[in-house]
């Protein structure tokens, strides 16, 4: 994740959808996770704790669950070693408007591999930046809310927040 002379920073954040791990360097967000989930984002003990160097991160974070935002606009470093498709998804999924979703299937298609519906779900799993790459934005083809690594109620939440879907 670093180079030999760079240092990894962390902090966590309150959300209304649990507490937040952002992780990145002096310039660059490295990754946005939960701290409580299937798979849950934890620091590492080479990091360092900064809750300043994600000033701009946090107060777009709360903007966004504010209802006042509706995209990032971070520095994101993508994991060096992604394959190429998780890259084009996770480009693609910053293309879905707020307030909108994607089939899985229609993700395959916008990048030119129609037959990849299951490898854009897998890259969708693989994305290191919940919320702000927004793949919560991906249901399935039959408009049910499949697969979040955040669990479907905060998929269901975000949704939601975003006028997506109706409350249940």
């Amino acid at each position: 994740m670093t180079t030999a002379t760079e240092q990894t920073y962390y902090t966590t954040v309150p959300s209304p959808i649990g507490e937040l791990l952002l992780v990145g360097d002096a310039e660059r967000l490295h990754a946005v996770g939960y701290t409580r989930a299937r798979r849950p984002l934890r620091a590492d003990t080479s990091w360092r704790r900064a809750a300043q160097a994600f000033a701009r991160a946090r107060r777009q974070l709360d903007e966004y669950f504010a209802g006042e935002r509706t995209g990032f606009e971070l520095e994101l470093a993508w994991p060096p070693a992604a394959p190429e498709l998780d890259r084009r998804v996770w480009e693609q999924l910053r293309r879905i408007p707020y307030g909108r979703t994607a089939s899985y299937g229609e993700i395959a298609r916008s990048i030119g591999a129609p037959a990849a519906a299951r490898a854009v779900g897998i890259a969708n799993g693989r994305n290191p930046f919940a919320i702000v790459v927004p793949c919560h934005r991906v249901i399935g083809a039959d408009g049910s809310l499949t697969g979040y690594g955040g669990g479907i109620e905060r998929k269901r939440f975000l949704l939601e927040l975003e006028g997506a879907m109706l409350p249940v």
